[in-house]
Order: structure tokens, then sequence, then C-alpha cells
């Protein structure tokens, strides 16, 4: 599958939704796992691990654990819980490998919570999607978008603005997950400072748009069977998440929101595997992030995950490659300035906070 063209290169990040979700033997504040030496933790942000067990992480997860005896533990979240997560428990290391979305995986790096590794099969991602010293790797790429119920919106009742956002047929219809919490909540900041033109007219957009918003959101992913069932009209989401479980919610369609006369816009919101720094399981680790970058699995981020390959030789052409070629067909992509991101977020987020009294 080819990947859409971008502006300029991007240096990825992380984030997305809240909501503790365990699985596997870990406990909620583990200690079994560290003890078990045929086990590997994964802390992630949401997205990839499917509803009903048909999800990329779910297929991977299943290969690996066959083709090598260690058994995973999974722990989803937020992309920001993650990684505050993570620096709670850094006297006492839990986690192996922690994947989350822009801007949280450099936050990550800062908080010296990741250690140089570079997969088997990291020379063939792009140099936009990777640290420079090794500490993480994107090993899925993906793209905000927003979502709206197609059934009660057909058509030219479709919204394609942020503007229409704010009609009266839209009140008490919006919802979008929060800014710092959830990655996609995050984007959302992101692309209303970029589409708007600067800080204070996002802001007071974001304030505008208050009126009909139902209120904070801390995981993404509750969203979309929400808008599948009409009690939304309208949420954010990314293309992979969004798409992945079409099949399941049929009334999903994706769009990108423009600014009132403007372009169509997105950008890259990958997600970001590290190995953690003092890993209790170092070496399964290691292994579990080669094989999530193996031609395979990377094969099926597409066919079984609705994503796009993180490697640049992997050249997919299943119904679902075909199917997001299609849906970001006409769609700029742009590359925030994550550095900014990174040092100013909470500053942004206290905007947001101050001018929708979120």
């Amino acid at each position: 599958m080819s990947r859409p063209t971008r502006a300029r290169r991007l240096r990825p990040a992380a984030a997305v939704t809240c909501g503790l979700l365990l699985a596997g033997s870990l406990t909620a504040c583990g200690g079994s796992a560290a003890s078990d030496e045929n086990v590997v933790t994964v802390y992630s942000a949401d997205g990839l691990k499917g509803e009903k067990g048909d999800g990329w992480y779910d297929r991977v997860f299943k290969d690996f654990e066959k083709k090598t005896g260690i058994k995973v533990n999974y722990v989803e979240g937020g992309s920001g819980e993650m990684v505050q997560r993570a620096v709670r428990e850094k006297s006492n290391t839990q986690a192996d490998v922690l994947i989350t979305l822009p801007p949280f995986i450099q936050q990550a790096e800062e908080k010296g919570l990741l250690t140089a590794y570079r997969p088997k099969g990291s020379e063939e991602v792009d140099g936009a999607d990777k640290a420079a010293d090794g500490t993480w790797t994107s090993v899925v790429n993906n793209y905000f978008g927003f979502i709206h119920n197609k059934k009660e919106l057909p058509g030219g009742k479709a919204p394609k603005t942020w503007e229409d956002l704010t009609g009266s047929a839209y009140q008490g219809k919006v919802q979008y997950s929060t800014p710092g919490v959830a990655g996609d909540g995050t984007a959302v900041l992101i692309k209303a400072m970029h589409d708007f033109g600067g800080r204070e007219p996002a802001m007071a957009y974001l304030k505008k748009l208050q009126a009909n918003n139902v209120g904070p959101a801390a995981s993404t992913g509750k969203l979309a069977p929400k808008v599948d069932k009409g009690e939304l009209l309208a949420a954010n989401g990314d293309v992979q998440m969004n798409h992945a479980p079409s099949k399941d919610m049929p009334n999903l369609k994706i769009w990108f929101p423009a600014k009132e006369g403007g372009k169509r816009t997105t950008f890259a919101l990958p997600y970001a595997a590290g190995l953690v720094a003092k890993a209790p399981h170092s070496a399964n680790a290691k292994k579990l992030l080669d094989h999530l970058l193996s031609q395979k699995a990377q094969r099926q981020v597409s066919e079984v995950g609705g994503g796009f390959a993180a490697r640049k030789d992997v050249k997919a052409t299943d119904a679902n490659a075909v199917a997001l070629d299609k849906i970001m067909e006409g769609v700029e992509i742009f590359e925030p300035d994550w550095t900014d991101i990174s040092e100013n977020l909470r500053d942004y987020v206290e905007d947001w906070k101050s001018a929708t009294g979120g």
C-alpha cells in the first residue's frame, strides 16, 4: 500500500486514550510478571487490540507466543497514562516495552524511560519515524481524523468543516477525548492550532464548540461505538482505530475537518515502540520488538489491523490497504512541531481548560 506524501518529514511522538485495561496475568501494580522469566510485559496506547480478539495485537502476540513460547502480558491505557505509570514504577520497573502515540513517546524518552535498541527491520523504517538514538521506532503508522454517523448524516448532510460542528443540529451530539490525557484528544488541539492559524484562534473556536460538546472523555476508543449507534453525531479518532472495526460499526465514516474555505488536513500519529530502561525481561522485549517489525507482522498491519505499515519495503495490496488509500486521497499531510508541542503541551492544555471550562 502506498503511503500519503508528507509536506515535510515527521518526527513522531505519542498518546491516546485513558481508562486502564489489564490483560494477561499482570496485576494492577504487578510483581508477578517480573518474577516469571518466560514473559514480556507491554504497556500500550489503545487502538491495536480488537474488541473481539481480532486486532493486530491479538494476531501478532499469538504468533509471537507460538513462535517463542514467551507469554505477552498486555496493559492498555491512554498514552499519557502509560507514560505516567512507567514513571511511577521507575524504582521497580514492570514494563518491558512501551508503545505510545505522539507526543508521548518523546516525553518517555525525555524522562529517561527508554533505552536504545534498534529492532531488526528498523532500517526499513523512515528516518522521520524513529529516534536518531534508537530509543524508539514506529511499528504502525497512522493518521489523525474525525468520524461521523453516515446513516444520520448522509451525503450533503455530512460535516466537512470545523464550523459545521458548531451548528444547532450538533447540540449535545459532539464529543472529543481529553487533551493532555488522550493522544487523539491532544491531536484535536494540534490540528485546530494548525487549521485556524495559531493558538488564540484555535482556543476561540474550541470555546464556541463547547456549546455542543458532551464533555470530557478519557478514552477515544469509547467514542466510536457511540457515534455508530447515533448517540453522538461526530467525534475525534484516528484512521486506524476507526477503520479497523468498520465491519462491526457500519455507520462510521472517517473525515478530516477543514477550516471554512480551507483544505482538508491531517498529520501522522504513529504507534511508536521502545525498550523500557531496566526492563525486567529485556531479552524477551527485544525479541518482541523484532517480531513487531518483521515483514509478516508488518503485512498484517493493514490486513488485520486496518493501519499503515511502518516498513517502507512492505507494500500492502489487501482490501484494507486499498480502502485506506482511498480515505487518504486529497488530504494534505502536515508536520507538527513536536519539539514545541512536547515543551509547551502543559500550557496548551491549560489554555484549552480556560477556553472551555474543562
